[in-house]
């Protein structure tokens, strides 16, 4: 037998194991690292219960924007929330949840006072640079369309995307001053929707082109952090009127 021959058949037989498994090793370690990518990049399902956001017994969970004492322009009546309109203004009387929330589903009952105005904003941003929420926060505006003193535009109606984006009047069925209505905001990863009394009447992408263009060209022009924020606070609206808010529901997304 010829033991060169018998040597160098053996060399290339561990050679080829050792290749075989090295190929192996660098595969599954590809395929791990693949999906641990693939777990960063796919977005985590909540399974957080939905959060009650009034107790319908007290402003438990709320204060004033940028403020720390007592709330006197907001009230509990009958199990609702009552804004009293006593700031007589824009801002001076805006409620905030004490919490922040990034993705969610709001839902809420609401009603209004004859030529009334109130909103619902989100994501709003808690500083003393900023005299409103509105600087920070979209709006679900929520007013009398019938009935409000001035002319308003449609951007301006109940439903829209307060200045961004108009609700769809052929969905639209919104119940008269006085009587309850319910509305719904979901926001997930810069997709949004706007519900009332059952029915999707605005739906848009936050951040996009469209989104972008809108913000240079329009009301938010001179608002360069207005939308900004992907998490902040809910804060409902004092606009000088008489509004009620009730079943505030916030479901983590």
């Amino acid at each position: 037998m010829n033991t060169s021959f018998t040597k160098t058949a053996a060399a290339i037989v561990a050679g080829s194991f050792l290749f075989a498994c090295n190929n192996a090793a660098e595969q599954k370690e590809t395929k791990t690292d693949s999906l641990a990518t693939s777990a960063v990049e796919t977005p985590a399902v909540s399974n957080a219960a939905p959060d009650t956001l009034f107790n319908g017994k007290d402003l438990a969970g709320w204060h004033g924007y940028n403020k720390t004492g007592e709330v006197k322009n907001w009230t509990v009546e009958d199990g609702a929330l009552v804004c009293h309109g006593a700031a007589h203004g824009d801002t001076g009387g805006d409620l905030v949840t004490d919490k922040n929330y990034d993705n969610f589903e709001l839902s809420w009952d609401w009603k209004i006072g004859k030529g009334g105005n109130s909103g619902v904003m989100y994501h709003v941003v808690e500083d003393p640079k900023y005299s409103g929420p509105y600087m920070t926060g979209p709006e679900y505006q929520l007013i009398d369309d019938i009935g409000f003193p001035e002319k308003i535009e449609d951007w301006q109606k109940t439903g829209a995307d307060y200045a961004m984006n108009l609700a769809d009047t052929s969905k639209k069925k919104l119940k008269p001053v006085g009587e309850w209505n319910s509305s719904k905001i979901i926001f997930n990863n810069g997709h949004v929707e706007h519900w009332l009394n059952g029915e999707k009447i605005v739906e848009f992408t936050a951040w996009d082109e469209a989104w972008n263009k809108k913000k240079k060209e329009g009301k938010w022009k001179d608002y360069p952090d207005y939308g900004s924020a992907k998490t902040g606070q809910i804060a409902l609206q004092d606009h000088g009127a008489k509004a009620y808010f009730k079943n505030i529901v916030l479901k983590p997304l």
